[in-house]
């Protein structure tokens, strides 16, 4: 079977079992308990688990490579920007100095401030893994029914559907274009210089908006010929009811921010985990 990169994989893994609802619940109350400490041991013990949650899911490394790369650019920038903005805010967070040596100036680096940052950029990593889970694990159309099942507008469901589906189309839709160019003659491989690629991977913006443009035209009079939004409510053909394991996941979930919520208030009294007191 080929797999569609960041695009979902219909497999037979308990992560795909579980209903889109209880996923989505899951995915907030643990982002939440992230969100809400910066206490590096409950963050590690959320990132292993997501981690496992991946393995179980049976999710491949080409089908996220393109945008862990990007995530990794990101967070290279964002530890160095930190860094060169704060240089000493670890110093104020924990209120204790342990010099390791200093660059000039004000640019000293000290463990409190290497403490901080790996815990920053620890915090940032850890809600990857869980947003990929819930993404390529996920039915659009039956986590669309699920969340309509809750109350929420169908129509707000189905844009929401409809959105998840067009990621993959998107990068569907640029590859094909990109394929097109190089075969009218134009290098757009690493054989061309960084600046010829980027000029040439720009030209693709305007077929890639008109392509877009053209299924959008297609997707709403598709809908209007059927009548969509004509009635209060509507059924789902792929609507899941929740069962044991989507109960037990929510939870676990819950519990976990419970957990970080009591380190935090608890035993921390604080935001921050302080190693150096």
């Amino acid at each position: 079977m080929k797999l569609k990169v960041f695009s979902y994989s219909r497999l037979d893994t308990f992560v795909h079992r579980l209903s889109g609802l209880s996923k989505l619940v899951c995915f907030l109350l643990l982002t939440t308990a992230i969100m809400l400490t910066y206490d590096i041991r409950v963050i590690l013990a959320i990132t292993v688990l997501s981690f496992v949650m991946i393995r179980v899911a049976k999710i491949q490394f080409k089908q996220i490579r393109l945008m862990l790369i990007y995530v990794g650019i990101f967070l290279a920038f964002n530890f160095v920007l930190t860094y060169l903005f704060e240089p000493e805010y670890g110093v104020k967070i924990y209120g204790t100095k342990h010099l390791l040596f200093t660059f000039f100036g004000p640019y000293t680096v000290t463990l409190e401030q290497l403490f901080y940052q790996i815990t920053k950029l620890m915090k940032y990593l850890s809600v990857i893994p869980l947003g990929i889970s819930f993404i390529l694990t996920t039915n659009p159309s039956e986590f669309a029914s699920s969340l309509n099942g809750i109350g929420i507008s169908y129509r707000i469901c189905t844009a929401l559907s409809l959105t998840l589906r067009y990621f993959p189309d998107v990068a569907q839709d640029y590859n094909t274009i990109s394929l097109a160019q190089q075969a009218r003659g134009i290098e757009m491989s690493g054989k061309a210089k960084m600046t010829e690629r980027l000029k040439r991977v720009a030209s693709i913006l305007i077929p890639l908006i008109m392509t877009t443009m053209d299924r959008i035209e297609l997707i709403s009079n598709a809908m209007d010929l059927r009548g969509y939004g004509k009635n209060k409510k509507r059924t789902w053909y792929s609507r899941r009811p929740l069962k044991k394991a989507d109960y037990v996941s929510m939870i676990v979930s819950l519990l976990i921010l419970i957990g970080s919520l009591y380190v935090r208030f608890a035993i921390n009294h604080s935001m921050f985990y302080n190693p150096f007191v």
